[in-house]
């Protein structure tokens, strides 16, 4: 598992109260991969009322780009919601966000969590 794979994890819900099996685009640095049991993942949602705000990045799954995602429909990643799980509660690899995407999402992030 790597930065910017998409990720099929129950999904803790803000409440606490429960989880859901959701897709998730894991935004933790590579490097930590090694030396942690956890990993953080920002949520991929299907509500796309969002998909215009900076702070979340619009997946089209009819582009090339957003195939290559695995994910079956148009999906907005927040940058918004952003939880750490371990990684035994990663189910599978769905795909991968393409170079061009993770850097659309790491500007997304920059403004989710007001970094220069």
């Amino acid at each position: 598992m790597k930065r910017g794979d998409v990720v099929l994890v129950r999904f803790p819900h803000p409440s606490g109260q429960r989880a859901k099996k959701r897709p998730a685009v894991v935004v933790q640095s590579d490097a930590y991969a090694s030396t942690v049991s956890t990993v953080v993942v920002a949520e991929v949602t299907k509500n796309l009322t969002m998909k215009d705000d900076p702070a979340c990045l619009f997946i089209d799954v009819s582009t090339s780009e957003g195939k290559a995602t695995g994910l079956l429909i148009d999906s907005v990643v927040s940058g918004l919601v952003l939880v750490t799980v371990y990684t035994d509660t990663v189910a599978q690899v769905l795909g991968s966000l393409s170079a061009a995407l993770l850097q659309k999402l790491d500007a997304c992030l920059k403004v989710g969590l007001g970094l220069p």
